[in-house]
């Protein structure tokens, strides 16, 4: 099987760089982390995203869609995370075509993607994903300060229930928050590099010291291995491979984010660094769709089968 991309591909995830290098550099970025309180969400933005049909990627062509696949989703998503672009992207994209609006981008859809009452942009959302109306419910003091939680008041919908339950649903949401936690393990690769080029100790950068230098290489290891991973689960689409490939890119993310924070030392806790934003989304992104325990006991699931002898029932 040949995992090398395309051309189409290639340019897909360049356009999509590009876009998000004008729409929300870095200095997009400060300023909705100095918005304190404020939206989050970029509304125009949003609908600049429905237009070249981030939200509508995998629609077919006779609904208004790309027509596109979960490889190509998946690149989309990498750019995303990469830049730290906020919003429930995940569950917007999966709305597309189940809620009016989702797909061009008129619409911001949220999901009950963290597995208990707490829901992100909330406060945002026109829909929540499942859910007929938006649900009661209060902030929260996020870890992330650009994904605002709200507690909600109410018990789950049954409604949401029915696509919690439905596999490449669940399946989809997880792979793709893989993939945003992908680019943001790659990002954190180049900033600790580039730091460590720059920053100078006892007359030369610190990229010269052995410690540092095994730091960047680990980094570098874990992302490549879950990048591997999150391109293979796209094209099998195999429920096992996916959640393999959600924990590698979690891993990859969080610890990435970590080294690329010891990398900076002192200035990577300050304002002025962009580190610790990184850690922070990688820490919240760990729990949404598919958190580490689900993802372990669904592969000792698929495991303990196909190490039981035949003809023999799994507990």
């Amino acid at each position: 099987m040949d995992f090398r991309l395309t051309e189409d591909q290639r340019d897909l995830r360049a356009g999509v760089r590009e876009l998000l290098a004008g729409r929300y550099g870095r200095e997009a970025l400060r300023a909705s982390v100095a918005s304190d309180g404020g939206p989050v969400v970029d509304r125009g933005l949003w609908r600049e995203l429905g237009e070249a049909g981030f939200f509508s990627l995998r629609l077919p062509e006779s609904e208004g869609g790309v027509g596109l696949g979960l490889p190509e989703a998946v690149l989309v998503f990498e750019e995303a995370g990469r830049a730290l672009l906020p919003g429930p992207l995940v569950a917007t994209h999966l709305a597309a075509g189940v809620v009016p609006g989702a797909a061009s981008g008129s619409a911001v859809v949220t999901a009950f993607d963290l597995g208990g009452p707490l829901v992100a942009y909330l406060g945002e959302a026109d829909a929540v994903l499942g859910a007929r109306g938006l649900p009661a419910g209060e902030p929260v003091r996020p870890v992330d300060p650009l994904t605002p939680l709200w507690r909600s008041s109410g018990a789950l919908p049954a409604e949401y229930a029915e696509y919690a339950e439905y596999p490449e649903y669940r399946e989809a949401g997880a792979l793709l928050t893989a993939a945003l936690q992908l680019g943001s393990a790659l990002r954190t690769v180049e900033l600790a590099v580039r730091y460590a080029g720059e920053r100078e100790q006892f007359g030369q950068p610190i990229g010269g010291f052995q410690a540092v230098k095994h730091l960047c290489a680990e980094m570098l290891v874990r992302a490549e291995v879950a990048r591997t991973a999150v391109y293979a689960a796209a094209v099998t689409g195999d429920a096992a491979e996916i959640a393999t490939a959600k924990l590698l890119a979690d891993e990859a993310a969080v610890r990435g984010a970590r080294d690329c924070l010891q990398v900076h030392g002192g200035m990577g806790f300050t304002w002025e660094a962009d580190v610790h934003l990184h850690l922070k989304r990688a820490w919240v992104r760990a729990e949404q769709w598919c958190s580490a325990r689900e993802a372990e006991e669904l592969l000792a699931s698929r495991l303990g089968t196909e190490a039981a002898p035949q003809g023999l029932a799994t507990g």
